[in-house]
């Protein structure tokens, strides 16, 4: 069974996982934390603009909403509409200015037709399925002792999940690569504030890293599970 002090598991796969998790929340929080105390030189809020870098690219029907929460920003697809943090959507700062910004490259990647995005977008309910399905089959597995038939069922399930993730990560990269190419070209950000810019993104971008290999070490340990099985 699973949860029989696997040494493998603690050491190979939750110590690591959590390690690499905590790592990148750290950096965010820092890197997010300085610079959503350092002004922008533009002036403008977040809101004001995610709504510049949509207007340029004739997005205009696109809304940009407020929404409660920390770090809470995104933009969703099915409405397509995008919603910043209340820190974010007012905030006058290079945070703000590049999560803002950020947000608004997903929109730029919808309405280019960005390969990897409409597969993420297509993955999104399956993944849904799959990570309630893992969850049953898991606790199934454990508590009821049908642990044998669940292991692959549960590779199968969470190996959906770690796909969804494996996809997640250049689409997250490349949203920010548009952000910083708009902040840039329509003057929003300044030269000498792209490398505030740049830590920010880059350190909300190593939290879907962590995310994708502690996935990843799951998935591989139910792999080596169900072929120590077959032994």
């Amino acid at each position: 069974m699973l949860w029989n002090f696997d040494w493998h598991y603690w050491l190979f796969v939750l110590l690591p996982g959590l390690l690499i998790g905590l790592w990148a929340q750290v950096k965010l929080h820092h890197a997010y934390g300085k610079y959503s105390q350092v002004p922008v030189e533009s002036g403008m809020t977040g809101a004001e603009a995610a709504r510049e870098v949509l207007d340029q690219a004739g997005l205009n029907e696109v809304p940009v909403e407020e929404i409660p929460g920390r770090l809470s920003d995104h933009y969703d697809p099915s409405k397509r509409a995008l919603f910043l943090s209340s820190d974010n959507f007012n905030g006058r700062t290079i945070a703000a200015v590049g999560v803002a910004a950020h947000e608004a490259g997903h929109a730029l990647q919808h309405q280019a037709a960005y390969g990897l995005f409409h597969l993420r977008m297509a993955l999104v309910p399956v993944t849904q399925f799959a990570s309630t399905a893992y969850a049953a089959i898991l606790f199934a597995g454990f508590f009821l002792g049908f642990w044998k038939i669940a292991l692959p069922i549960i590779i199968v399930t969470f190996a959906v999940i770690t796909l969804f993730q494996l996809v997640t990560l250049p689409v997250e990269y490349d949203a920010s690569r548009r952000a910083k190419e708009q902040l840039f070209r329509l003057g929003l950000v300044h030269e000498h504030e792209r490398a505030g810019v740049s830590k920010v993104l880059d350190a909300a971008a190593l939290t879907y890293v962590a995310a994708l290999v502690s996935s990843l070490l799951t998935l591989l340990y139910y792999i080596s599970l169900a072929r120590n099985n077959r032994n």
